[in-house]
């Protein structure tokens, strides 16, 4: 198995497993929480997969005992005072999140652990979604002041019902991995998520190659015209958040309780 695939920085590893990708958020000791290098690494990789035609599917999956623990509190608070940095950000989300709805391979999710932030939109993104039985999604960005510009109130709505959705996107609830099986957002909960997701990414490189991206692609149109109907206004709105003096507040909450 090779190592670090596409020159991405090293919060994001990819290696080969034959035709399988397996992409692993990289930061354990942070509970794979978000900074600017696995942002950045993130919004490349998608290209880099799309143009890597031995690939035939990919599994995306989390060091350690965490999925991902969402944005890191340090790098919010930059975020909060660098206005240009602020402006990358958000271009770099919206690749993250073209990015996938338009990755030619299927994308098996491995919830090692809880999925928070952009890791649960990550989830959400994915195309088939194994979860551990203790593992949890959470959108908690309402909770910290901002609006939730990717993925999880982005598509959501497409996997489940509106209620559910404005439930736990406007109280930043954590939804257990059987609520979130129930709930239509994830498909399996299983004892080994990264293993039962190397087998289902295994057997679908297995099939026809023209039939399995083009049958992707065409269910990722229906959810790519709704997300589009909604980023623009999602990504202004997140970068005005960015700037409220309530996300000011909570983060110096936030950054004194780490300190």
């Amino acid at each position: 198995m090779s190592e670090n695939l596409y020159d991405l920085p090293d919060e994001v590893q990819v290696r080969a497993d034959g035709p399988i990708r397996i992409i692993t958020l990289n930061r354990p000791d942070n509970l794979n929480a978000v900074n600017h290098e696995l942002h950045v690494g993130l919004a490349r990789l998608w290209t880099r997969l799309n143009e890597d035609l031995d690939a035939r599917a990919a599994v995306i999956t989390g060091a350690g005992r965490a999925f991902s623990a969402g944005g890191d509190f340090a790098y919010l608070d930059v975020l909060r005072q660098d206005s240009r940095l602020q402006k990358l950000t958000i271009m770099h989300g919206r690749d993250i999140i073209l990015g996938m709805l338009r990755c030619r391979l299927p994308v098996v999710a491995a919830v090692n652990g809880p999925a928070a932030g952009l890791g649960c939109s990550l989830v959400a993104l994915s195309d088939i979604v194994y979860m551990a039985e203790k593992a949890y999604l959470l959108d908690p960005h309402v909770q910290v002041g901002l609006v939730a510009a990717d993925g999880g109130p982005l598509v959501w709505p497409m996997s489940t019902s509106m209620h559910w959705v404005k439930e736990y996107a406007l109280t930043g609830k954590r939804i257990p991995a059987e609520k979130a099986l129930e709930m239509g957002l994830a498909n399996h909960i299983v004892a080994d998520p990264v293993a039962e997701a190397l087998e289902c990414a295994r057997g679908i490189a297995a099939m026809p190659q023209q039939a399995v991206e083009a049958t992707k692609r065409l269910l990722n149109l229906q959810l790519e015209k709704n997300v589009l109907a909604s980023l623009d206004y999602a990504n202004y709105a997140e970068q005005v958040s960015f700037t409220t003096e309530d996300f000011a507040a909570i983060m110096a909450k936030l950054t004194a309780n780490k300190s």
